[in-house]
């Protein structure tokens, strides 16, 4: 695993030296793309029904779509701006914290239901081996879970993300957007780290929720890790081709 990660800190010190990153129109308009591709998928995973072409219809012509609920259109509208809340707090240099996590859950949310409120109810995860802790125990372990944080993986920016997405969604401290959340934590540790934000593809779920499953009923972190190093790795390689 570490012949990788050094790989992928080659791979960065590449792309940081790239035209593409050099030239500020080039660059946003990769982001534009990725901000609406990075949408779809994280919504799509969770059911969401809308097409990419739908969602870029929604966000960057402010089209309504026919035929698909409010719901599903609040989706991806609020995770936009939940996205572009991650990085400007990531711009100011704020650490990830509770509060940010709370809001990052509120603006998911907005019209939706209420968010950044932990949950006082029991829930489970559709198809995993994990059951995650009762509420009484949830608000012990996402206590824990904040003030440790910050202690681990120091050197590892790629682990971090992995770590802070798999332990906060094991603890499932939310009625609902867990997933979103932690996929937008772990997309702020990779920024804060100075890494590019990844996107898990619908494609790639049954692989992302074993992996996920695999570190929440074992404590074995190393297959998510490896997944989110691979999908590092193929951001990089995309980009410099």
């Amino acid at each position: 695993m570490e012949a990788k990660y050094s790989m992928l800190l080659n791979l960065r010190q590449k792309f940081l030296a790239n035209n593409l990153y050099n030239s500020s129109y080039a660059f946003k308009n990769y982001l534009e793309a990725f901000e609406i591709e990075y949408t779809h998928e994280s919504t799509a995973i969770e059911g969401n029904t809308l097409t990419l072409q739908e969602v870029k219809t929604i966000l960057d012509d402010r089209i309504s779509v026919g035929g698909k609920s409010l719901r599903e259109i609040y989706e991806v509208v609020n995770h936009r701006n939940a996205f572009n809340y991650v990085k400007e707090c990531v711009d100011n240099k704020r650490r990830l914290d509770e509060e940010i996590t709370k809001n990052i859950h509120h603006i998911l949310m907005s019209n939706i239901l209420t968010g950044g409120v932990y949950r006082n109810i029991r829930v489970w995860i559709k198809g995993a081996r994990h059951k995650p802790p009762l509420p009484n125990e949830m608000y012990s372990q996402i206590k824990d879970f904040w003030a440790t944080l910050p202690t681990k993986y120091k050197e590892n920016g790629i682990k971090l993300a992995a770590y802070t997405h798999g332990e906060f969604v094991k603890i499932h401290p939310f009625e609902d957007g867990n997933g979103r959340t932690s996929r937008l934590i772990m997309n702020y540790q990779l920024l804060s780290n100075n890494f590019l934000a990844i996107n898990i593809r619908k494609s790639d779920r049954l692989k992302y929720y074993e992996t996920l499953d695999e570190y929440h009923v074992t404590g074995n972190l190393e297959p998510f890790y490896e997944m989110i190093l691979d999908l590092s790795i193929e951001q990089y390689q995309n980009l410099l081709k």
